[in-house]
């Protein structure tokens, strides 16, 4: 597998493909990238999504340019599924690179904020680190490799990701079918962008509301269980 991933990433490099990832290319190149798209549709989908999985995997700049790109020449749907198992995959490839190869040296560069999230961890698990996706403390590359030094199993951490990171995904794949439509300044204006970025704001704040209300809800439940029958309050 992981020759695999480095043969992936070698190819890409060779394309020149990454050195191409800015939003300035994706515009000047999306009426010839679309044509493309609708002429190789399961190739160009292929492709993406292995260009996704790489990117997110070992953490290249320019994931949030693909994200937009998804959006441009696939549309919401599509694009938000490619991105978000692309996305989780990706993440989970760092997760296990973290635990079996690169655990040694990155216990020894991240000990501090490997015991913070350790800590998170051992209280509250799948919960923990959904709070971390949906609203990140650490970046996205840290939370991938410091969870491949925690038991979490591969299956929850997969699990929790596809799910956490969905949101943010919708919204930026929606910001991408708008910003295909941009033919000059003008159309920044329009209603769609105006409601893409609006989202883009507002979406931290309601994801920190939603934690806060989550876990108040636990602490009830986490009182109960600690208290013996016949206690009083």
């Amino acid at each position: 597998m992981l020759a695999l991933f480095a043969l992936a990433l070698f190819g890409l490099w060779q394309s020149g493909w990454l050195a191409e990832l800015n939003l300035d290319n994706l515009k000047a190149r999306q009426l010839d990238l679309s044509a493309w798209v609708d002429a190789h549709w399961w190739l160009a989908v292929a492709g993406f999504f292995l260009l996704y999985v790489v990117a997110t995997g070992i953490s290249l700049p320019g994931a949030a340019v693909l994200t937009l790109a998804a959006g441009a020449l696939f549309g919401l749907l599509a694009g938000t599924l490619i991105v978000s198992f692309a996305s989780s995959i990706g993440a989970t490839l760092a997760f296990l690179a973290s635990r079996f190869i690169l655990r040694d040296g990155l216990i020894g560069r991240y000990k501090e904020r490997l015991r913070a999230f350790n800590q998170g961890i051992d209280r509250d698990c799948a919960f923990y680190l959904m709070s971390m996706r949906l609203v990140p403390v650490f970046p996205f590359f840290l939370i991938n490799l410091m969870a491949g030094l925690t038991l979490m199993t591969v299956k929850k951490f997969y699990l929790v990701s596809q799910i956490a990171m969905l949101p943010a995904t919708v919204v930026f794949v929606f910001a991408g079918t708008q910003l295909a439509r941009i033919e000059s300044p003008g159309d920044v204006l329009s209603p769609g962008m105006l409601l893409a970025f609006t989202l883009l704001g507002v979406l931290p704040l309601l994801l920190r509301l939603l934690l806060k209300r989550l876990h108040a809800g636990r602490i009830p439940e986490a009182t109960a269980a600690t208290s013996a029958p016949g206690d009083p309050g």
